[in-house]
């Protein structure tokens, strides 16, 4: 699989050890890729914190939005306690209602003690309908609980798989990317990582590592010759870390996410929706529970990085955000799919000479 950086793409910062979401530690992430005959170009992608083992134990987080012409389940309860639980699946837009039904069913089936509470899943989208026949009944919740149980850690493949097996970007072939920063504070050492379901941009906007490329590659661009606005489309971001936030500080991650896919060309289309998740895996234990338990501690505490010292970690979610939207692209082949429709992939020339 080629990556940016294989091309000669100088980016900064230093990735972890995959350059994927999966260096900080625990985080897990599967898929689901559904490629069948003509129509079919779609599929799920899973992201667990803490992993299957772990997948009830919360995690501080928070959420933002650039633009909201698009969904994500489960953030009003989010905003509300600060805590996310359970895996985060993404997938195309009309494929929401089933992938939250299949994490319930992995719940029930798997950990049916977990599911003795409510459960509210978070589940985002983008839309495939281009390459993909998205009204079809195509992804079923099976496929949600194929994806969870096909989380792993270590390397993450990306491009055409999982929920980003449909999408473009920029007029090409996008999809799925992941990139990782190491950032040090104190004596100390944490991961900041990103998922991107990157399927967003006009192709005049592209931009690679400060350098306009939009307009050096503007031929063979068939999607925004179709109907669709310039521009138009959605983009999913998960931003992980280990190192110790508050929910606060979460949502302030993720709020940054807009300054790294800037870097890569967009202004944010009016038609897009740009939905963004942030999470910590550090203090397990500490954010015990959301449900009325008379068990519970009196008090909690948490462990967190001062405010005064968090850009740093801002600065990470930018790089790690730019670097992942230009994996997507680069992974990527060529694809045909609904209704003889075609996507070209980016062109390596102009970074190979």
């Amino acid at each position: 699989m080629t990556r940016a950086r294989d091309l000669g793409i100088t980016l900064p910062g230093r990735p972890g050890t995959h350059n994927a979401l999966t260096d900080v530690p625990g985080v897990e992430v599967g898929y689901t890729t559904l490629v069948e005959g003509d129509s079919v170009r779609t599929g799920v992608t899973a992201v667990l914190p803490r992993g299957r083992d772990g997948f009830a134990v919360p995690c501080a987080a928070g959420t933002s939005s650039l633009n909201g012409n698009g969904e994500m389940t489960g953030t009003a309860w989010l905003a509300e306690t600060g805590s996310l639980t359970l895996p985060v699946l993404i997938t195309n837009t009309h494929a929401v209602g089933a992938c939250h039904r299949g994490v319930i069913d992995w719940v029930v089936r798997e950990h049916p003690d977990g599911a003795a509470e409510w459960l509210l899943p978070v589940v985002a989208e983008t839309w495939d309908g281009y390459l993909n026949d998205i009204n079809a009944p195509t992804v079923h919740s099976g496929h949600a609980v194929a994806a969870i149980n096909a989380a792993r850690p270590g390397a993450v493949e990306e491009g055409s798989v999982g929920g980003g097996t449909g999408m473009t970007c920029y007029g090409f072939k996008g999809g799925t990317g992941t990139a990782s920063r190491i950032v040090a504070h104190g004596a100390d050492e944490y991961t900041v990582g990103a998922l991107v379901q990157a399927n967003f941009g006009s192709r005049r906007e592209l931009t690679v590592a400060g350098a306009a490329m939009g307009t050096r590659l503007s031929a063979d661009n068939p999607m925004e010759e179709w109907a669709a606005p310039a521009g138009a489309g959605s983009v999913i971001v998960v931003v992980g870390t280990d190192a110790p936030l508050l929910p606060g500080q979460c949502t302030a991650l993720a709020r940054r996410v807009p300054l790294g896919l800037a870097r890569t060309g967009t202004t944010g289309s009016h038609f897009s929706g740009d939905l963004f998740l942030a999470f910590s895996t550090a203090n397990p234990g500490a954010l015990t529970s959301t449900f009325p338990r008379t068990a519970e501690a009196e008090y909690e505490s948490l462990r967190f990085v001062p405010w005064g010292r968090i850009d740093p970690f801002f600065e990470a979610v930018v790089q790690v955000v730019e670097e992942a939207v230009l994996n997507a692209l680069v992974a990527n082949r060529e694809m045909t799919g609904h209704r003889g429709r075609r996507v070209p992939a980016l062109p390596t020339a102009p970074w190979l000479g």
